[in-house]
C-alpha cells in the first residue's frame, strides 16, 4: 500500500466571496487558509499533495502556493475542466459551472497511487482532523471501508449567508445516509434549511455534517471515474447547465448498494472559512487566537513540521 496522499480541491474561483479566495491572506504574515491545512497535513504525515485546479489559474496558483510547498511535499497538479468528460459526451451549450467535487477526484485519479484524503482548498479543518484521517488511511481498515471526518453542524455555519453541507445519518459509528442540503442558514430561531427558497425547516445543530474531509482507499478512484457517465445520462437531460456530480453521492451509493462502509470520525474542531467576504474578519481573529495559544507558530514552516 502506498503512503497516504492529500488531494486539495482548488478549482473554484470563489464566486460568492469575490476573486480567488484561496489566496486571500488571513493573518499579518500573509498566510492563506490553505497554508494552515497543508501545515497540519504535513505534521500528520502526508508527503504527497495533488492540487486540483483550473488551467486558467495555473501560473497564479503555482506562484502563490505550489512553489512554496515543494520543499515539504511531492507536489502534483491536475486540471479540472468542463471538457474533461467521458468519450461521447460534450459540454452543454451555455454551461460554465464546474461538474462538482466527485468530478475533481475523477480528474485527479491518474495521480492517486495510494490511499488518499480529500479536502477543500478554502476550508480551515483543524489540526486534529488531519491527524485523524491520516491515522485511518495508515491503519488496517479493509479496502471496502472508507472514512469521513464529521463536524457538528453548529460549528460549520456562517452568519453572513447560506452554506451547503452534507447532513449525515450515523448509526454505530457508520454512515447510513448523507443528504446534500445546498441552502443552510442561521436564523434567530436556529439553523434551518430550504429546498425551494420559501419553506424553511429546522436542523439539529449537533448533527454531523460533511465538510469534504474524506479518506479513501486507492480503489475508490475507480468509483469516481466509473460512475460519472451514469450521472451524466441521468442529469444532463433535466439540468444540463447546473447539475453537479457530488463527492458524497458517490460515497452514499457505496452504502446503499451494500458494497462498503464509511466510518464517521467525529471532531469537535471549529470550521473556519471565507464563503463570503464578510466572513474574513472572524477567520482572521480565530487564527490570531490559535497562534496566541501556541497551536500554530507565528510563521508557519519556520521549524520543520513534526511529520518530517
Amino acid at each position: 500500500m502506498g503512503r497516504p496522499i492529500l488531494v486539495v480541491m482548488a478549482a473554484g474561483m470563489g464566486s460568492r466571496f469575490g476573486g480567488l479566495k484561496q489566496i486571500t491572506p488571513v493573518d499579518d504574515e500573509g498566510h492563506i487558509i490553505m497554508d494552515f491545512s497543508l501545515y497540519d497535513a504535513r505534521r500528520a504525515g502526508f508527503e504527497k499533495v495533488v492540487f486540483v485546479i483550473k488551467q486558467a489559474i495555473d501560473d497564479t496558483f503555482r506562484a502563490n502556493i505550489g512553489s512554496r510547498m515543494e520543499p515539504y511535499f511531492d507536489v502534483r497538479y491536475v486540471y479540472q475542466e468542463l471538457d474533461r468528460l467521458p468519450e461521447g459526451y460534450r459540454v452543454p451549450e451555455g454551461r460554465v459551472k464546474p461538474w462538482g467535487t466527485a468530478h475533481a477526484i475523477a480528474c485527479a485519479a491518474p495521480e492517486l497511487d495510494g490511499p488518499f484524503a480529500v479536502v477543500n482548498a478554502d476550508d480551515f479543518y483543524g489540526r486534529t482532523s488531519f491527524q485523524t484521517i491520516y491515522d485511518f488511511l495508515s491503519g488496517d481498515a479493509p479496502e471496502n471501508c472508507q472514512a469521513m471526518v464529521g463536524y457538528r453542524l453548529k460549528n460549520t455555519v456562517t452568519e453572513n449567508g447560506y452554506v451547503a453541507r452534507g447532513v449525515c445519518q450515523v448509526e454505530d459509528g457508520l454512515l447510513v445516509d448523507i443528504t446534500e442540503r445546498t441552502h443552510i442558514e442561521t436564523r434567530p430561531e436556529g439553523i434551518v434549511y430550504t429546498e425551494n427558497g420559501t419553506d424553511f425547516l429546522p436542523l439539529d445543530g449537533d448533527s454531523l455534517v460533511s465538510m469534504n474531509l474524506w479518506g479513501f482507499h486507492e480503489g475508490m478512484k475507480d468509483e469516481f471515474t466509473g460512475r460519472f457517465p451514469a450521472f451524466l445520462e441521468e442529469n444532463l437531460p433535466v439540468n444540463p447547465i447546473k447539475c453537479e456530480y457530488y463527492l458524497p453521492s458517490v460515497a452514499n451509493a457505496q452504502i446503499q448498494e451494500g458494497r462498503g462502509t464509511i466510518r464517521v470520525l467525529p471532531t469537535e474542531e471549529q470550521w473556519h472559512g471565507v464563503t463570503y467576504r464578510e466572513d474574513l474578519p472572524s477567520v482572521q481573529e480565530a487564527v490570531r487566537q490559535m497562534k496566541d495559544e501556541g497551536i500554530y507558530p507565528r510563521r508557519l514552516w519556520e521549524t520543520a513540521a513534526q511529520g518530517e
